[in-house]
């Protein structure tokens, strides 16, 4: 019924091995992962290591939007993560988002949702998530805000953009 796009981040730890445990888990889900990018911790100025980030492209038949947020969460609680309430960007072993999810038929699914917003509120003003997703989607469209390439020209993206750093040193590879 659903195909997804993750995105991926970790701060804390083993970086790279915490995202790919998250692509491990999702392994019989997945249709593509992005490469790797380094970029400071968000927002800017907060303190902080730096994140690895990566998107995932993700499909399956029966699942629900609800299933890919079950399944981010497992990732997280996996990989140890402890959620700050006091803090909602405090580093983390592992983030796992879903950024926006598509019926089998491209239509976008859209949900006010407090605990599920789609597609994510603020997407479309993260460079650390829009520069990955192009490299497994070069013509996406983040429903509601356009083509993925125009949002990165966006100013408060593309100041952005400068710090976000290919880390080719570093792959996710797929059991496919």
């Amino acid at each position: 019924m659903t195909k997804s796009v993750l995105a991926l981040g970790s701060n804390l730890g083993d970086r790279a091995g915490y995202l790919r445990g998250a692509v491990a888990a999702l392994d019989e889900w997945l249709l593509v992962v992005s490469g790797v990018y380094e970029t400071p911790p968000w927002p800017p100025g907060a303190g902080g290591p730096p994140y690895l980030n990566a998107v995932l492209l993700v499909h399956d038949a029966s699942a629900t939007p609800r299933d890919w947020l079950d399944r981010a969460r497992a990732c997280e609680e996996r990989a140890g993560r402890v959620r700050d309430p006091a803090d909602r960007n405090a580093p983390r072993t592992l983030d796992v988002d879903v950024v926006a999810v598509w019926t089998d038929d491209d239509t976008p699914v859209l949900s006010d949702d407090p605990e599920l917003t789609l597609p994510h509120p603020r997407a479309h003003l993260r460079a650390f998530v829009l520069r990955p997703w192009i490299d497994i989607q070069p013509y996406a469209r983040l429903p509601g805000h356009g083509p993925l390439t125009d949002l990165l020209r966006a100013p408060e993206v593309a100041a952005d953009l400068a710090d976000v750093r290919a880390r080719g040193d570093v792959e996710l590879e797929s059991a496919q």
